[in-house]
């Protein structure tokens, strides 16, 4: 049976290219607003275009947080899309309010002596830093498509999957735990590498995401 996608609608993603991007790959989304529509998915997906604060007081609108939290401690998979990334952490720099802390660590403004503009926005490659299934081992590096001001900083090295370029330092591109993961860039606007890398999340949730510890 295909895997039933989930594309978490909390008023603050980018839906409509995450929906096209999908469908350009044969799989359809359903929008989950609700608690109750979660029964119905195998996977979600957690967009995010905006600010921290607003965004958590948007998903705490929905009711979706315990469940959500409850979806990754019973390791269910998830995939972050750029505020997405940020969300998952402990906290942000960029405002008051706590995060889904489903992984260990703190989301930092970009530096402002990189001699880079703020936001961040544009083409960058990835820099593979641990083994993750959206990755290719031996890949020279997938150019991915930025637009961000702030930068996890994952408490556990090992949950760093890749990182990208930001002037004279590297800053978190890639998170992975589990059948927990994230891009801090728009995979869904990086052109063939973006899809690439979205088959291969699906390929990996009929394969791999079944029997993965």
């Amino acid at each position: 049976m295909k895997t039933r996608l989930g594309l978490i609608d909390y008023g603050m993603g980018n839906l409509h290219s995450v929906q096209k991007a999908f469908e350009r790959l044969n799989s359809s989304l359903q929008l989950v607003r609700h608690p109750d529509e979660l029964d119905h998915c195998d996977a979600l997906i957690l967009p995010g275009v905006g600010a921290f604060d607003p965004a958590m007081a948007h998903l705490e609108q929905t009711e979706l947080v315990p469940d959500l939290k409850r979806w990754v401690q019973g390791d269910k998979p998830l995939l972050g899309i750029c505020l997405g990334l940020q969300l998952l952490f402990e906290s942000s720099d960029e405002g008051l309010s706590a995060g889904l802390g489903l992984l260990k660590g703190h989301v930092q403004r970009l530096p402002t002596n990189q001699g880079e503009r703020i936001p961040h926005m544009g083409w960058a490659p990835l820099q593979q830093q641990n083994d993750c299934p959206l990755l290719e081992q031996g890949d020279p590096g997938s150019w991915m498509y930025f637009v961000h001001s702030y930068a996890a900083i994952p408490s556990d090295a090992s949950n760093l999957a890749a990182t990208a370029a930001y002037g004279q330092t590297n800053v978190t591109a890639m998170v992975w735990q589990g059948r927990l993961g994230a891009c801090q860039f728009h995979p869904e606007k990086s052109a063939k590498a973006g899809q690439r890398m979205l088959k291969r999340w699906l390929q990996w949730l009929e394969t791999g995401a079944k029997i993965l510890s």
